[in-house]
């Protein structure tokens, strides 16, 4: 306990002497919170650098008293009491003020809509005027949902990088489901313009088959929807590569959807690309395309073409190219420009931060940056623009594909998790393999991110299981506690995973709509979560449709 006691001397003076630094400058963003801060340290939460700190410490203790043989039930009250004294000063009273917080994402009917709509002062409304909502984990977490439903606040919705391997399911007000792969969750809100922005792929085969469903069901889509003239076309070709590629490895499969996004990505590095605007130059396309076929011809065996292959591709996209037209543009002016103008902008990622190319567990990976980092290079932002990110976090982890997973359910809570949650791929339909909640991850994710507040997803699928575990830490191979987030796969293939045991509630939550009306256990859950991570959880998912969410106070 002497130990935990010296951990929390440095970083409470370290909270001191931050808020005397004159390098601490006061921010134009007004966080939510700061009403409920003391004064002295406004300037400290608003740009959210109070909540790190406070994340810093919570988890040095957790590292202190994991080594010093401390048990869930002693680490539980540790982190309990630690909160308590830290209440006042990180503002854990949470975000907002009550009477906002009874504003519900209750938007089913027409007629909330059009309310939530006119209300600046709504749970929704008070976001900044650039919002992202990023995944945490290795996707699927329900992040189209959030979209779809904040975009009703919003004038912009825009994806910022990755491609059709991302599937995001919304549902319309009358319940009817639409998967969606490219284009933007806010294309049902029509008075939103969709942005398809330059960091993003596009396979436009795929990109009108889409169109096409969304216009048979109702929801229009020209003069709502806009593709950068700077995204990389994404080939027939890029998907053959792709599956030669998977092949190829035989036994070290990375476990792709095969949809062609790496070959695609690889393309861009290597600068042999080709372009949306390049359709606009049908007399240089057909050499740019002969070059890659050739070089996809030289590198893999299987693959063979003659000039007739090559000529029906290029009739194909003198097709595409008259066809797409009415969607190309500048979308680095119109995005600024649309900053410039006050309008509100939402960021969509695709994907999430552990399929990171640069942080996830790579090499089992995307090949883009699903991070807060891709929102600047996949749209032409300015960093200073982001206000705030949201990261949305399923109440349990899924991945699809190969690649390490310390927190994996094998046997029946596994399958009980994947078949209540429906746990099947929006893109390709393959199951998801499905664990427990990754405390080490998602902390590793709010790092790199900095998350304003969480969207805590799937709450209900728990409700069948009569006990649940939180992975709060992982254990080397030399017994020690990991610090962060292992970048080498053998040594995360070698932890040991410490879990808190926490009892479930086992009633249908699906209905409930006031975080007040949850289970106690649920409602501890949800708070054990943000104790560990330092994140608040200010959206609650109960259920797949519009209406199931509950905003928390």
């Amino acid at each position: 306990m002497a130990a935990f006691s010296s951990c929390l001397q440095l970083p409470f003076s370290l909270l001191h002497s931050c808020s005397q630094s004159p390098f601490f400058f006061p921010t134009t963003h007004r966080h939510p919170c700061s009403a409920s801060v003391p004064p002295a340290n406004r300037r400290l939460y608003s740009d959210g650098r109070l909540s790190r700190v406070f994340r810093a410490v919570n988890k040095a203790a957790r590292i202190v008293f994991c080594e010093e043989g401390g048990g869930s039930g002693e680490l539980e009250g540790l982190n309990v009491g630690f909160r308590d004294v830290c209440r006042w000063e990180s503002a854990r009273a949470h975000h907002r003020k009550r009477e906002l917080a009874e504003c519900r994402a209750q938007i089913a009917s027409s007629e909330v809509v059009a309310e939530m709509e006119n209300s600046s002062a709504g749970a929704y409304g008070a976001l900044s005027q650039v919002c992202a909502v990023l995944g945490t984990q290795w996707g699927d977490e329900g992040k189209g949902k959030l979209v779809d439903i904040l975009s009703q606040q919003y004038d912009v919705v825009a994806r910022c990088q990755g491609g059709a391997n991302a599937g995001h399911t919304i549902y319309n007000s009358k319940g009817q489901k639409f998967a969606l792969h490219v284009i933007p969750s806010g294309i049902l809100n029509e008075h939103a313009l969709c942005v398809i922005g330059n960091g993003v792929v596009v396979h436009l085969p795929g990109f009108f088959e889409e169109v096409e469903r969304l216009e048979s069901n109702g929801v229009i889509c020209k003069g709502r929807l806009i593709i950068s003239d700077r995204s990389h076309l994404l080939l027939d070709l890029h998907q053959t590569v792709d599956s030669l590629r998977e092949e190829e490895l035989a036994g070290s499969k990375i476990g792709t959807t095969k949809h062609g996004i790496g070959p695609c990505y690889a393309g861009k590095a290597i600068r042999n690309g080709l372009r949306v605007c390049d359709l606009r130059h049908m007399d240089t396309f057909k050499d740019k395309l002969a070059a890659l076929f050739w070089d996809a011809s030289c590198r893999f065996e299987g693959f063979k073409y003659d000039d007739l292959l090559l000529n029906v591709e290029l009739e194909r996209y003198k097709v595409f190219a008259e066809r797409v037209e009415p969607y190309i543009a500048d979308t680095v002016h119109y995005i600024n420009e649309a900053y410039r103008q006050k309008k509100r902008i939402l960021v969509e990622g695709g994907q999430a931060t552990m399929l990171d190319v640069d942080f996830g567990t790579y090499p089992f990976v995307t090949s883009s940056n699903p991070s807060a980092g891709g929102i600047c290079t996949g749209l032409g932002l300015a960093p200073k623009c982001i206000g705030d990110v949201i990261g949305v976090v399923k109440a349990y982890c899924t991945r699809v594909g190969q690649g390490p997973f310390p927190t994996e359910l094998p046997g029946q809570d596994g399958d009980t998790l994947r078949t209540a949650g429906y746990e099947y791929g929006t893109t390709t339909g393959r199951p998801r393999r499905c664990g427990w909640m990754d405390i080490a991850a998602l902390d590793y994710s709010c790092q790199i991110n900095g998350f304003s507040v969480l969207n805590l997803t799937k709450l209900d699928v728990l409700s069948a299981l009569p006990q649940l575990k939180l992975g709060v830490a992982y254990r080397g191979r030399d017994g020690r506690i990991l610090p962060s987030f292992p970048a080498d796969l053998k040594t995360l293939g070698e932890v040991e995973v410490r879990y808190e045991e926490m009892p479930g509630w086992q009633v249908d939550i699906s209905t409930v709509r006031k975080y007040k009306n949850l289970p106690a256990a649920a409602q501890a859950y949800v708070e054990r979560i943000e104790s560990l991570v330092g994140v608040p959880i200010r959206y609650i998912g109960v259920g797949p449709s519009r209406d199931a969410l509950i905003v928390k106070d």
